[in-house]
């Protein structure tokens, strides 16, 4: 009897670890989207609905999410276009619910970036089902391994395809902040203290451009998927193995 029950605790304990801790859902059909956010909360998703693709990308967390599931038919970006945006900043998983009719809607969504395509109408628990099959590819490529690689003496940052990202001082700087961090959050603070900002001066050090500036340079020079990412009211991360070459 205690071997059945340590049995049934592993196999709820795997199923659990195969659901992502937090989810946005996108899409604008309210009572569809409040039913599914439900079902998804009670299995112990944290859950943000976003009816408009806008408002994901306005949401300083916009690509901190474990898991993503985007409608194609959207206020503001089309559905494909919000993909193809997630996957710049994002390798978490990605799944399509829609009601699109069009002969190549499978081949756009998959094409643009999704991990898998269901179309509606279709039961929650088939969403569930879904969610889980692409957490566990997931968890068996790990893309997260492949290491980035700081270049000091070229002053480069060398993606995981052995792009070259040349790196200004401040962006040295940067970096050799998240190279010391290891994949932990760097704080705000933190970061204005090693660039030589004032700290009580937050509103006007320009930190947040300077963000923007190297994950731009990051983007134009590899497809790569940009690892840094914000943590709001905290800091930063950068969310993949770094080291020095």
């Amino acid at each position: 009897m205690v071997a059945f029950a340590t049995n049934c605790r592993t196999t709820v304990d795997q199923q659990i670890t195969m659901l992502p801790k937090s989810l946005a859902l996108i899409d604008d059909d309210i009572e569809y989207t409040e039913y599914l956010s439900q079902h998804l909360t009670d299995l112990g998703i944290r859950v943000d609905v976003f009816a408009d693709s806008n408002d994901l990308l306005a949401n300083s967390e916009a690509y901190t999410y474990d898991f993503y599931v985007v409608d194609l038919m959207l206020p503001g970006i089309d559905g494909v276009d919000l993909i193809k945006v997630i996957r710049r900043r994002s390798d978490s998983g990605l799944l399509v619910a829609s009601g699109r009719l069009a002969p190549d809607v499978f081949e756009q969504a998959i094409g643009a970036g999704a991990d898998m395509y269901l179309a509606k109408p279709v039961q929650f628990e088939q969403v569930t089902l879904a969610i889980k099959a692409v957490q566990r590819r997931i968890a068996t490529t790990n893309p997260t391994t492949v290491a980035w690689k700081l270049d000091r003496r070229a002053a480069q940052l060398v993606a995981p395809d052995g792009a070259r990202v040349d790196l200004s001082d401040t962006d040295m700087v940067l970096v050799e902040c998240f190279l010391e961090a290891n994949g932990e959050v760097v704080s705000r603070e933190s970061l204005r203290q090693r660039l030589g900002r004032s700290v009580d001066d937050a509103a006007t050090d320009g930190l947040n451009a300077m963000i923007y500036r190297l994950r731009r340079r990051i983007e134009r020079t590899t497809p790569s998927i940009v690892p840094l990412q914000s943590k709001s009211r905290v800091g930063y991360v950068f969310r993949a193995a770094l080291k020095l070459v």
